[in-house]
């Protein structure tokens, strides 16, 4: 199946869940923001998050400095 994410298209497996894709990529659940179809997902709902085909994902990363 296929989403977008952070602009640009991603084929991801069937039933992905928004943990496993994190995990996929190597993003730490507590490094970024989640917005899923202009909906910012609660960390406690990643792994109840289904993604679906044409979803749009956006990983919002917090960057730190002064």
């Amino acid at each position: 199946m296929q989403i977008h994410l952070n602009g640009s298209p991603k084929t991801i497996p069937d039933s992905m869940n928004v943990t496993t894709l994190l995990q996929e990529l190597g993003v730490s659940p507590t490094s970024v923001v989640v917005e899923l179809n202009k909906n910012i997902v609660q960390p406690d709902c990643y792994a109840a998050s289904t993604l679906h085909d044409n979803d749009q994902v956006e990983l919002i990363r917090f960057v730190g400095g002064g």
